[in-house]
């Protein structure tokens, strides 16, 4: 079978080829990161040593901090690690022969289903499509790249995957992030939790997430745990994990969060004032898609210190992705784009927005 990526991977958001871009709207780490209680415990974790290899402190502290048994964790290496080990060892089981994707939606689900030769259906849709038995189910709450929620269906969406059959995993990158408050309904239970905190934490270098399997399948989650290779994850991903599990975190990202509605805002003025489509209305988190008014010269843009997220890959063609940045990264994009930074106005500096 033909490998899915033909050359090159499909670009990401952060740092490319040329480094770290200075002012990135690409990202959708925590502009008002990082967390300093998880920076202060990545700092202090000890290199010198190996992480336990069963994780069992790490597992116990995510499974209170979630009221679940510790034997529904399995701890990942990354969102994308966990996504290709759950893809593969259904595959293997015959439990999966069909993936429904979100599109646009992160394209890793896609690549893990087309290695494995599953069958992929792919729309906006896919989601709430009549699942069979022999699917994975694939959800993004909220999703990327829109932002959106779809947490009033989820519950009913998941007990309809679950009578048919499907095996249903939500990928809750961006629930920390999300900025309306919502809990997720009752129903998560029964399905597969995808947590990577990374990005809530403002700290996506260090790699490390969990996933939290439906009750009732403990001999599941251990079958996933067998399959990860050894030591997983690193001293630094056991550190920011059991960190972000912590009130210090949450309080420190519930503060970090106002922050990011008042970035969100002035991003969305900025761009409005320059004549470009925007649907940051949709969204429940400090990013959102983006249409210009003209073709967007990338290079150029990242000549200057910027990068906002070509979705393309993502099943979006001609818009991007925008997240919420400092002041001076919006300056630095409305000078960009030809709109003078006194447009700024609801990104006027407030105390406390030293970034």
């Amino acid at each position: 079978m033909a490998c899915p990526w033909a050359g090159e991977r499909e670009p990401h958001g952060g740092p490319d080829a040329q480094g770290p871009a200075r002012f990135d709207f690409s990202s959708n780490g925590n502009a008002a990161g990082p967390l300093r209680s998880v920076a202060r415990a990545v700092r202090c974790a000890d290199r010198s040593r190996y992480p336990d290899p069963g994780y069992n402190a790490l597992r116990e502290r995510l499974a209170a901090a979630h009221d679940v048994d510790p034997a529904r964790v399995v701890i990942a290496g990354s969102a994308s690690e966990f996504v290709h080990r759950i893809t593969h060892g259904l595959a293997l089981r015959g439990r999966a022969r069909r993936a429904l994707v979100p599109e646009p939606g992160y394209q890793e689900y896609r690549d893990a289903a087309a290695l494995d030769g599953l069958a992929v259906s792919a729309s906006a849709a896919a989601a709430w499509a009549a699942p069979h038995g022999g699917d994975l189910l694939w959800l993004t709450e909220p999703a990327s790249p829109s932002g959106a929620t779809a947490i009033g269906a989820l519950g009913a969406g998941i007990a309809r995957a679950r009578r048919a059959g499907a095996v249903v995993v939500i990928d809750l990158a961006y629930q920390p992030l999300r900025l309306d408050g919502q809990a997720l309904p009752a129903e998560v239970d029964d399905a597969w939790q995808l947590w990577s905190p990374n990005k809530a934490c403002g700290m996506t270098g260090v790699r490390g997430a969990y996933a939290i399997a439906p009750r009732g399948t403990e001999a599941s989650a251990a079958a996933l745990r067998a399959r990860a290779p050894s030591w997983v994850t690193g001293v630094d991903g056991v550190a920011l994990l059991e960190a972000f599990a912590g009130a210090q975190a949450q309080d420190e990202l519930a503060r970090s969060l106002a922050r990011l509605r008042r970035w969100r805002s002035a991003l969305a003025a900025l761009l409005k004032a320059a004549g470009w489509q925007t649907r940051e209305a949709a969204s429940v988190t400090p990013f959102f898609m983006a249409r210009s008014p003209a073709p967007i010269d990338f290079a150029a843009l990242r000549a200057r210190g910027i990068k906002l997220r070509d979705t393309t890959s993502m099943g979006a063609p001609g818009w991007v992705r925008v997240s919420a940045q400092p002041p001076l990264a919006l300056a630095a994009l409305a000078e960009a784009i030809g709109r003078p930074a006194a447009s700024l106005r609801t990104g006027a500096r407030v105390a406390g927005d030293s970034q």
